[in-house]
């Protein structure tokens, strides 16, 4: 695993701790937690939550709980369970002794919601849901009173404890906080703190019926495990009220501040976990593993790094106002991570033969490469070059443009750490006019890539053995949303934002033979066309399908670059 370094500067979060650790706030502790519902896969969004929670820890001495907020049985499941825990290990962390589930709490929650009754802070409700909404007001209109809200302690406790037996079906009743209809913060307008669902929960089974709602069980569920800096993002700004209101309301063992971050909104990506399910459960992509996708799952298989992940996040930073990231930063992070540690090999996506004339048939030449052209260490391999090649069909023209360097009619390139060669026919299908082959001849004295006579070609192209290349399965892809900038917050039409080329397929590739026992995961550069990843699901032995992480043109590098020279 890659040791985490800690963040170069200290943002607004980690001021507050050091400020807190230096009054000796919490007695010299650092208590953080990374509470995710398991109702879906993480994203890369949760990578930014994750580094920060596990990180503030880390860097103080203090511990991180990783804690399942599982509140809703109608839409968590194991499988979300097990994957979260896989993703933050894969991410470089480690809760230890610290898993909770906020299940494990229901019993004490549920003393705690009777306290509220007993004290008149706590009321059931009658109203159907639609009525609840209808009484909450609006932003400039406020709520008003339900009619159930006068109800007696002893009503309340009746009504609650037949709840809790399953007495009564779906939506008929609500636990409600007993606040203040009228306050300028809707979340304070006597918020539901309790709903029957009757519904089997993966941990607890059918023992309960009625179950808490995410703002009265996270606020407890922070004081029960006393975590000391409650850290969540903007959205849940107005929320802050309620998570004090609930603790100071209640006989806690202890009252965690809550601090509100900026969350990642990154361009051309969907963010909501809500509509990465639809674009799953509408067979819109393979699975929450789809390389496209921007779960941890799927940047996984792609080939994005914990390292490169980790940086972005921390190249990103903490800001109290919302704002979009180029998803360019995020790609130029893994292009700066695997820059140092993928070896270069040789494929070609679109084969288009090549026939050395001159070079003597059945003879095979095992050419010395180098695996990293900056790092000697990364050693070397042996390549096969034959009297037959493949090439990309795009290094060749017949009738080149301007500027054009490569492999046309005449013309003189170099073949990579090969040899010297000009194109001198060209074989066509008589019926259809599609190139077949190129005849070429070469220079055995230009053998590694220079003329001893010293003439210089403008053009220098990638190739492989033809009777040694192994055939593979390449995908290529691109951002999942066809623009930036998506409004994709919608249900209705979001799935006519997504780009229809962000997966192209190609079956017929050739990599060179080094490659044949690659193993899955394994993350090399295809010189010239991007780095690429052994894709660790479809691959089998001698059989691989890479999968493109991301392409070699850095939009984001050209873009600091321009920034450092005003």
């Amino acid at each position: 695993m890659d040791e985490i370094s800690p963040p170069r500067s200290k943002d607004f979060i980690r001021q507050i701790i050091a400020d807190d650790l230096a009054s000796n706030k919490h007695q010299g502790r650092v208590v953080t937690r990374f509470p995710p519902e398991p109702n879906g896969y993480l994203h890369i969004g949760h990578a930014k939550s994750i580094c920060l929670n596990f990180g503030v820890a880390n860097e103080n001495g203090g511990v991180c709980h990783l804690r399942f907020d599982d509140t809703n049985p109608t839409k968590e499941e194991v499988e979300y369970v097990e994957s979260i825990k896989s993703d933050v290990r894969w991410m470089g962390f480690d809760w230890g002794e610290h898993l909770y589930y906020a299940s494990d709490y229901f019993d004490q929650l549920y003393t705690y919601a009777v306290m509220l009754i007993e004290a008149g802070k706590a009321y059931v409700c009658s109203l159907p849901p639609e009525k609840i909404r209808e009484y909450r007001g609006t932003l400039k209109k406020p709520g008003k009173d339900s009619p159930y809200r006068g109800r007696s302690v002893d009503e309340n406790l009746d009504l609650f404890e037949r709840m809790k037996a399953g007495e009564f079906e779906n939506g008929t009743h609500v636990l409600r906080a007993k606040i203040d209809m009228a306050s300028p913060n809707i979340t304070m307008r006597d918020p539901v703190i309790y709903r029957i669902l009757k519904k089997s929960h993966h941990r607890t089974g059918d023992k309960w019926c009625i179950y808490p709602m995410y703002d009265f069980t996270h606020c407890l569920s922070d004081s029960i495990e006393g975590i000391t800096h409650s850290l969540c993002t903007l959205e849940f700004q107005d929320n802050r009220a309620l998570y004090d209101w609930v603790l100071e309301n209640l006989p806690v063992k202890c009252q965690p501040r809550q601090y509100e971050f900026a969350r990642l909104n990154l361009t051309n990506t969907i963010m909501s976990k809500r509509l990465l399910l639809k674009l799953v459960q509408d067979g819109l992509v393979d699975g929450w593993d789809d390389p496209r996708m921007p779960t941890l799952s799927g940047l996984r298989r792609r080939g994005y790094t914990p390292r490169a992940i980790r940086n972005f996040c921390e190249r990103i930073g903490l800001a109290k106002k919302n704002s979009e990231v180029d998803i360019a930063l995020l790609e130029h992070c893994i292009r700066v991570d695997l820059n140092e540690r993928a070896h270069r090999v040789m494929a070609v996506l679109r084969p288009l033969k090549v026939i050395i004339d001159n070079y003597p048939e059945g003879q095979t030449e095992d050419l010395v490469f180098q695996n990293h052209p900056e790092d000697a260490a990364m050693g070397t391999r042996m390549v096969p070059f034959s009297r037959e090649l493949y090439i990309e069909q795009d290094d060749f023209r017949i009738d080149p443009p301007k500027k054009f360097f490569r492999l046309a009619p005449g013309r003189e390139v170099r073949l990579r750490y090969a040899y010297y060669i000009t194109c001198v026919d060209v074989e066509k299908d008589e019926k259809t006019g599609e190139i077949l082959a190129i005849h070429c001849t070469y220079d055995p004295e230009t053998k590694g890539g220079s003329s001893p006579d010293g003439r210089k070609v403008k053009g220098t192209i990638h190739w492989v053995s033809a009777a040694h290349a192994l055939e593979a399965k390449v995908r290529l892809y691109d951002h999942l949303m066809s623009k930036p900038n998506e409004d994709a917050k919608e249900e209705t039409g979001f799935a006519d934002l997504l780009n229809q080329n962000s997966l192209e397929v190609l079956d017929a590739c050739r990599v060179e033979p080094s490659l044949k026992d690659a193993d899955p995961g394994t993350k090399v550069q295809f010189e010239r066309l991007g780095y690429f990843n052994v894709d660790p699901i479809d691959s089998s032995p001698g059989k691989p399908v890479f999968n493109r992480i991301v392409s070699l043109r850095d939009t984001w590098a050209k873009i600091e670059k321009a920034q450092e020279s005003k």
